[in-house]
């Protein structure tokens, strides 16, 4: 976990080493005292935590919400076609991971869902940037909505199958929290392209 939160960008104390170049500055931060003391902490720091936990919960509420109406109005049924052959509902069980890859690895990937929570749990505490917040949140949301399948749905604890029900023509089948995950993780690629990190620091060209 002490990898991961070095490889986003985020130091794991106030001590940390200060940017070998001015070119990094914290987004609408304070700077640090010139006699060294330590920086006060900017405010806005737990306005970002809750935007991330905000995000996770309606994400989360939202995929819960739809499953739960997808096995009670759509298992064992006929498809719902939404936009003719383009697009249907139909549910289906997944033991895999996202898009139904990988199902003879259930357990490997409650594990990886389990470790990317905590990871994100632990990298809120130094959030100041409020798009890295929406895209933490969208992936803490979607793995908890697939989390809380493998949990509680058969065949049994940490085995449990997925419930997806989203079907676009030639393509796999899939949930609301696999879209949280695929959009939270491009929002990451853009914000790490554009050069801004998880405590707001941004890294001009």
């Amino acid at each position: 976990m002490a990898e991961a939160e070095r490889i986003i960008g985020t130091p794991d104390s106030a001590g940390a080493e200060e940017p070998a170049s001015s070119d990094a500055t914290p987004a609408g931060g304070t700077a640090a005292p010139e006699d060294g003391s330590a920086a006060p902490e900017r405010p806005r720091g737990r306005r970002r935590i809750l935007a991330l936990f905000v995000v996770a919960v309606l994400a989360y509420l939202l995929d819960l919400g739809s499953k739960m109406l997808v096995v009670a109005e759509l298992e064992g049924r006929e498809p719902i076609r939404v936009i003719g052959d383009w697009l249907r509902f139909d549910a289906i069980r997944n033991p895999g991971a996202a898009f139904g890859m990988g199902e003879a690895f259930t357990i490997i990937f409650t594990c990886i869902a389990v470790a990317v929570i905590v990871v994100i749990v632990r990298l809120a505490r130094k959030l100041y940037s409020l798009p890295w917040a929406i895209a933490l949140g969208l992936l803490l949301g979607g793995a908890l909505g697939n989390l809380t399948d493998r949990i509680f749905r058969s065949p049994g604890v940490f085995e449990g199958a997925v419930v997806d029900f989203i079907a676009p023509a030639h393509f796999a089948v899939f949930n609301l929290a696999d879209s949280a995950i695929v959009c939270g993780g491009i929002l990451i690629v853009i914000l790490s392209f554009r050069g801004l990190d998880p405590d707001g620091t941004v890294h001009k060209d």
